[in-house]
């Protein structure tokens, strides 16, 4: 039977997420060797005390991990990843736009052999300025990730424990998982599905957390910024170089116009405003690799955790001599 982990990032959802993972609990319980993996992401409403409840209720099915502070969803989903075991691992929101029932269709679909299974929408059910904001970053991945055209960085998907182990090997911090994904596998697949409206509250997306989302992804995954400075540069040094030549074959030839002084400043300062933008562009190139591999702030900070027992049967034996010199085995901790 197919060990099945799902991790929700849990944010201000003390109106939803018990509903959730009780639906979760009746529709595929028995279908897996199941888990819930409940990431609490610092919620200011009773969403730990509503976690307790649950892992208390559920102690074979849900493990709760409790953040320091808000790391934000990526990183939250990040600390929930560390911590499952299953073969498959769903991500998923805690609001029921990702409706329960359609994670059966993302099984089905990542048994056919696909490393990621990303979710695509029929009709997405969210506010223009979010659905504004979903088209512009998926645009950016285009550019920035190479991402292929037909795909839809949904946060509803399922990947496999290869994968999986793959992702969770980044430790750096302000992950951006659908950027680590896409720089893991090509293995992708896609299913339609359907989005439901918020239940309750708004998004937790605000329009400074979409932007810090977008400056995360083109600065800490992609080294484009500095390349297109470059380019820049070296525009500016060929136009600074024909004027310059230009300037300097007037002054060579009597019957040519002599150029005024505008001119031959304006070559002069064409040229090495573009030749520092060029050089700015390869020491940036160097500086940003080094960032990238060396960058060592913390994922996320986990304060609590709270396992499921099942994962107790896995624990390790440590075996100790008895007085008979026999070893005898006692539970690891």
């Amino acid at each position: 039977m197919t060990r099945l982990s799902i991790v929700i990032p849990v944010y201000n959802a003390e109106k939803t997420i018990e509903s959730l993972c009780n639906t979760l609990i009746n529709l595929y319980g028995k279908r897996f060797i199941f888990e819930i993996v409940l990431v609490n992401d610092n919620s200011q409403d009773s969403t730990h005390l509503i976690c307790r409840r649950l892992h208390e209720t559920h102690r074979g099915s849900i493990s709760y991990i409790r953040l320091a502070r808000n790391f934000g969803e990526h990183s939250a989903v990040m600390a929930g990843l560390n911590h499952a075991t299953g073969d498959l691992c769903v991500i998923m929101d805690d609001d029921f736009q990702n409706p329960p029932e359609e994670v059966g269709r993302l099984v089905d679909e990542i048994e056919k052999g696909f490393d990621v299974v990303y979710t695509h929408y029929y009709a997405k059910r969210d506010s223009f300025f979010r659905n504004l904001g979903s088209r512009f970053n998926d645009k950016m991945a285009n550019i920035v990730l190479q991402k292929p055209a037909n795909l839809y960085l949904s946060s509803f998907k399922v990947m496999n424990r290869f994968l999986v182990n793959e992702v969770i090997k980044y430790t750096g911090p302000d992950p951006y998982i659908d950027a680590i994904i896409l720089r893991s596998t090509a293995n992708i697949g896609r299913v339609g599905v359907r989005h439901e409206k918020r239940k309750h509250g708004n998004s937790g997306y605000t329009l400074g957390k979409l932007i810090s989302l977008w400056g995360n992804m083109v600065v800490s995954y992609s080294l484009i910024p500095l390349r297109i400075l470059g380019v820049i540069g070296l525009a500016m040094t060929i136009v600074g170089c024909y004027v310059g030549i230009s300037t300097y074959i007037s002054y060579l030839l009597p019957q040519l116009q002599d150029p005024s002084e505008y001119e031959t400043l304006t070559a002069i300062t064409t040229f090495f405003r573009g030749f520092q933008f060029l050089a700015v562009s390869v020491v940036g190139e160097y500086v940003g690799r080094i960032y990238l591999s060396l960058n060592s702030d913390p994922q996320f900070v986990v304060r609590e955790k709270f396992s499921s027992q099942r994962k107790l049967q896995f624990a390790c034996i440590h075996k100790e001599p008895d007085n008979n010199g026999h070893e005898k085995s006692s539970p690891g901790a």
